[in-house]
């Protein structure tokens, strides 16, 4: 599996023609811990560098911006209950959505 960054500390994750998406561990180092995250529907195409998603900590909100284009999947459920497992394991079970990838060039960027 190939794990790509962007430069606003998002990670993606290729699974087959999926991707999975969420923040890195310096990321939620800085935002502190998380008490609420949410995403947008399933169903929902986004653009790259469209807001997939929003968390928000003890120190702010914060946008989760999606790395390509694609349409949104699913949301992590057990971050509804448990918005801090992105900051115990934020490259693991602590993912924010899954989502399709319309264009894998803009995997290359």
């Amino acid at each position: 599996m190939t794990v790509y960054y962007t430069k606003e500390h998002e990670w993606l994750r290729v699974e087959g023609d999926v991707a999975v998406v969420g923040i890195t561990a310096h990321a939620a180092n800085e935002l502190g811990e998380l008490v609420f995250a949410e995403a947008r529907d399933p169903g929902t195409t986004v653009e790259q560098g469209d807001s997939v998603a929003v968390v928000e900590s003890v120190k702010a909100a914060s946008d989760i911006y999606a790395p390509v284009t694609g349409d949104v999947l699913a949301f992590n459920d057990a971050l509804g209950d448990d918005a801090a497992l992105v900051n115990r394991d934020p490259e693991g079970e602590g993912w924010i959505v899954r989502m399709t990838v319309a264009d894998a060039s803009q995997l290359e960027g």
